[in-house]
């Protein structure tokens, strides 16, 4: 026996610099703040890298469910996006909130939540029945889940002669699809409730309530009208969602304030592209690579223009149709740094990766 050897493997046992897997930083469900069930998921521990605050997925309402990670970079507007649905729902420091559907916290993030001061708790099962069981047991101030579901269980509630036990004034905040419109009348009936519809995504978190923005780079761009209507794309700090909506001057259903109508979402076509035409960064190697990062994290496609402008005073990003499509829509700029703010937080977390690389000693590189 090498005793040389023996004794490294006996300093590995009791030192080192890396970590063993009982030593490992661990972020829970707890910790995320969606610690509750779904009949859509399985659990699954994943070594996420250390540069996320945090993983989650698309809801699948359009398309197959895909993972999201969200930087710390863009976490302080998240925050105060969310800070801004809670505020006008007309929520305080130490209200409840039921979550029927967990991974809507990710949405907000559950730093949000935590920072306003708010208690939320989730669903027994993942049913009507136990959503109303909660709702009675829990008198909650809100409730935050999905509007066709929300209705249904409030009917069930009224045709099982249980209404008139269950908590008024909450105030509900329906996400995650389309608003059912059938909800408000039920909902004023059965809890004389405050119906607000909220549309996000959890790539970037909420972007408007009751047909207002919650964000300030924000932009609504014109697309071809549909079925006579005109439409337009919401914009997020330079990035298309792919969804387009009717405006109204009559206002929104549940805020005459609300001049996007949200509950009227249809999908973009033909889609535009962004271009990046100029940068604050110095390097166009740097943004290259923050494209990239927004296509994988995101699941946004942002391009370089060939002649990029770097080292510029902010921002510049080019909207223009797909030439594949044969299908070409007047080019819209976008310039920074309000209106570019959370392309440019996503260049702050490139920034950030490559100042403060996190590197497992056993996984070298070679350039």
């Amino acid at each position: 026996m090498n005793s040389f050897l023996q004794e490294i493997s006996q300093l590995v046992e009791d030192f080192g610099s890396a970590p063993k897997i009982n030593e490992m930083p661990r972020r829970t469900l707890a910790d995320k703040g969606i610690e509750g069930p779904t009949a859509a998921h399985v659990i699954e521990e994943v070594h996420t890298p250390l540069n996320l605050a945090y993983l989650t997925f698309t809801t699948g309402t359009s398309a197959f469910q895909n993972i999201v990670g969200v930087t710390y970079a863009e976490l302080p507007a998240r925050i105060k996006a969310a800070f801004t649905v809670l505020e006008r729902a007309g929520l305080k420091k130490g209200d409840k909130v039921l979550v029927t559907y967990p991974p809507l916290v990710n949405v907000f993030a559950g730093q949000a939540l935590k920072d306003y001061g708010l208690e939320w708790s989730f669903l027994v099962r993942s049913s009507r029945d136990a959503f109303l069981a909660a709702l009675y047991q829990e008198q909650p101030a809100a409730v935050l889940g999905e509007s066709a579901f929300l209705r249904a269980a409030l009917i069930d509630a009224k045709n099982m002669g249980v209404a008139g036990d269950l908590p008024q004034g909450v105030r509900l905040l329906t996400a995650g699809t389309p608003l059912d419109l059938e909800l408000l009348p039920i909902a004023a009936e059965v809890l004389q409730a405050q119906v607000h519809d909220l549309y996000g995504c959890q790539e970037i978190g909420w972007l408007a309530m009751d047909g207002i923005p919650v964000r300030d780079d924000i932009e609504l761009t014109p697309t071809a009208a549909q079925s006579g209507q005109q439409y337009y794309e919401l914009v997020v700090g330079g990035l298309p969602m792919g969804d387009s909506f009717p405006c109204s001057e009559s206002g929104h259903i549940c805020n005459k304030e609300g001049k996007i109508i949200t509950y009227r979402r249809e999908r973009t076509y033909p889609e535009y592209e962004v271009i990046v035409k100029a940068t604050t960064l110095a390097s166009a190697v740097t943004l290259g690579r923050v494209a990239r990062s927004i296509l994988r994290i995101k699941g946004r496609v942002v391009k370089v223009s060939p002649d990029v402008q770097v080292n510029a005073p902010a921002t510049v990003l080019e909207l223009c149709g797909d030439p594949v499509a044969g299908i070409t829509v007047p080019p819209v700029t976008i310039t920074g740094p309000v209106k570019t703010e959370f392309f440019d937080s996503m260049v702050q977390a490139q920034l950030d990766y490559q100042q403060n690389s996190k590197a497992d000693p056993v996984w070298t590189k070679r350039s």
